[in-house]
């Protein structure tokens, strides 16, 4: 059995100001049965329980998690209520149609909205704020990305919800250097998602979902009456089990090449004095990033910090998974030095939390929804680091599924199965070389080098 990881050990700001003690639930001990059994009391298994009591409150549901509710990405992410689908608009459009990739797209900025209000109706004080998404071009040559983007929403016949900015109305934004544009979706917010998970357990538990933590899924069975075999005892299904791990989806055998565990690094700054603000700017505190390769991810947080999350530790072989190797091998110096980089200003400011985690990528990077009604087996996972909304709407859709009702014809995410990975050693050394190639790209564009010469073959390779 895996031994239990406390919170406190994983450094995330988020699960130490959850408003919650994070007293662990008591593990399973014994056999038991339920309508509906779900592995995974992150977002995606809470969000499918929630959506199945809403139209089905008769409805018994058991949730077994191997840590706590919030131990993976749901706890351990950047604050984002992101708009963004994991596949960007003008890919979207080239592989399903304007009319799916449209309709993805506000399905996406209708379930930000969505998720304040439950917060509202639940009494789940998570910090929700509407703030929008800014994305800054910070080098001459990220300018084409930024407008290419703009032109794809507006394609869509979403130009209006989206907003062009020059130079100096970036800067007037954000008072970071070498800002050479931006581009603002009005869509989008900011939320503690530590509040967030915790909050939805908490609301589900009053509803009489039983939740047991510290319970290691070991088996799934399928069929007639499906069922969880965990490390205290079986829980069997009268509807359906649901499987709910994200990247730890990749520890169950029918899964490991469906997913790679990719991780991210987040460092904490303490709270700014005004002084600072000011010199920061960034007012608005929308969801901030910039056109990099090797990806960044900022957030103002309710009380004054500033998120800063970028690259993680290198993939590691046979996606494993080891939380030890990732603390210790996460980029807690990239940031730092990334941080300082955008404001000079704030050259030495305390960092009081810095923290790691895997998110889930596939290899189309299309999220997969499915449920098998004679199996009686449901899944869904592959958010790419988009998970606080998209486990929404993909929870939804398979609650839905689980009940009956017919899938969306305008959501190909709901589909039997994401392509398999490449085997090992092959998955290793191309997803190392292209970690290796993005990095080597923003460092040249950064010394306004010309990029490397292996440039295109690394985007063929990276990107959806």
């Amino acid at each position: 059995m895996t031994a239990r990881v406390p919170p406190a050990d994983i450094g995330s700001y988020w699960l130490a100001s959850c408003d919650d003690d994070l007293t662990p639930r008591p593990a399973l001990t014994g056999d038991a049965t339920v309508d509906v059994a779900i592995m995974g009391g992150g977002f995606t298994g809470l969000w499918t329980a929630y959506y199945l009591l809403r139209d089905n409150p008769d409805l018994s549901i058991a949730i077994v998690e191997r840590q706590f509710c919030g131990f993976g990405a749901s706890g351990r992410n950047g604050g984002w209520c992101s708009p963004r689908f994991p596949i960007n608009p003008a890919a979207l459009t080239r592989r399903f149609g304007a009319a799916t990739a449209r309709s993805m797209l506000l399905a996406q900025q209708a379930m930000v909205d969505d998720v304040g209000r439950i917060c509202d109706e639940e009494g789940i004080d998570a910090h929700f704020r509407s703030v929008g998404v800014l994305t800054l071009a910070r080098s001459a040559r990220q300018l084409p990305s930024l407008q290419q983007s703009f032109d794809a929403y507006a394609r869509l016949g979403m130009g209006d919800g989206c907003e062009l900015l020059g130079a100096s109305q970036a800067q007037d934004a954000v008072h970071a250097t070498q800002v050479h544009g931006g581009m603002r979706l009005r869509a989008g917010g900011t939320i503690h998602p530590g509040r967030l998970v915790r909050g939805l357990a908490r609301a589900l538990e009053r509803r009489g979902v039983r939740i047991y933590e510290g319970t290691e899924v070991l088996q799934t069975a399928a069929g007639i009456q499906p069922a969880l075999i965990t490390s205290g005892g079986t829980i069997r299904a009268r509807r359906a089990v649901v499987l709910a791990g994200e990247a730890y989806m990749t520890a169950q055998p029918a899964y490991r090449r469906r997913l790679i565990p990719m991780a991210s690094t987040i460092m904490l700054t303490a709270p700014l004095t005004a002084a600072q603000w000011d010199r920061v700017g960034w007012s608005g505190g929308e969801c901030l990033s910039s056109y990099v390769h090797t990806t960044n991810y900022l957030t103002r947080t309710a009380d004054g910090r500033i998120l800063f999350g970028s690259r993680g530790a290198p993939y590691r072989y046979g996606s494993d998974m080891d939380e030890v190797a990732l603390r210790e091998n996460a980029n807690f110096g990239w940031i730092r030095d990334r941080l300082t980089e955008w404001w000079p200003a704030l050259d030495g400011i305390e960092f009081t939390h810095r923290w790691a985690g895997y998110l889930g990528i596939p290899r189309d990077w299309l999220p997969t929804v499915h449920f098998d009604p004679v199996q009686r087996i449901g899944y869904s996972y592959g958010y790419t680091g988009h998970g606080v909304i998209s486990s929404a709407i993909c929870a939804r859709a398979l609650a839905g599924l689980i009940v009956g009702r017919a899938a969306d014809p305008n959501a190909p995410y709901v589909r039997a199965q994401a392509p398999n990975w490449e085997v090992e050693p092959l998955r290793w050394a191309g997803i190392r070389y292209v970690q290796n190639a993005y990095l080597r790209m923003d460092v040249a564009e950064a010394a306004k080098r010309p990029p490397p010469l292996d440039a295109g073959l690394a985007k063929f390779l990276g990107e959806p």
